[in-house]
């Protein structure tokens, strides 16, 4: 299972923004995963809790943005959407395309806790 991996270097990714910007946890994890990404969504987020255990995002919601198939045609010019193991072009049909989207597995966006400053009130 490959989503292991996938999402032990998703915590890594994660805790790197965390620090960035002086966080102390995250809580919602946005992924943006296409179905050419190789990966498949729900074991990926089984495995994220395996992954994210005892870490600062130990307790983050994990959603997916699912990203479609979309193919630029090198013949007519077009961008259409496509569907798995038929990426032709949607306008005219030809086969000679180019994958724009779908191939996707990028990390979207986090949603970040800071711990208030403390200060002095009089």
């Amino acid at each position: 299972m490959h989503e292991l991996a996938v999402a032990q270097a998703l915590v890594e990714q994660v805790d790197a923004v965390i620090d960035q910007h002086n966080a102390a946890q995250a809580s919602m994890i946005r992924v943006r995963i296409g179905p050419l990404a190789g990966v498949v969504p729900e074991l990926l987020a089984s495995a994220f809790p395996l992954a994210a255990a005892g870490s600062r995002m130990e307790h983050a919601a994990l959603e997916f943005i699912h990203a479609p198939i979309q193919v630029h045609c090198q013949t007519c010019g077009a961008e259409t959407d496509a569907t798995m193991n038929h990426l032709v072009c949607g306008a005219c049909g030809d086969w000679h395309t180019q994958v724009i989207s779908g191939d996707d597995l990028l990390l979207e966006s986090v949603e970040l806790e800071t711990t208030p400053s403390l200060t002095s009130d009089p």
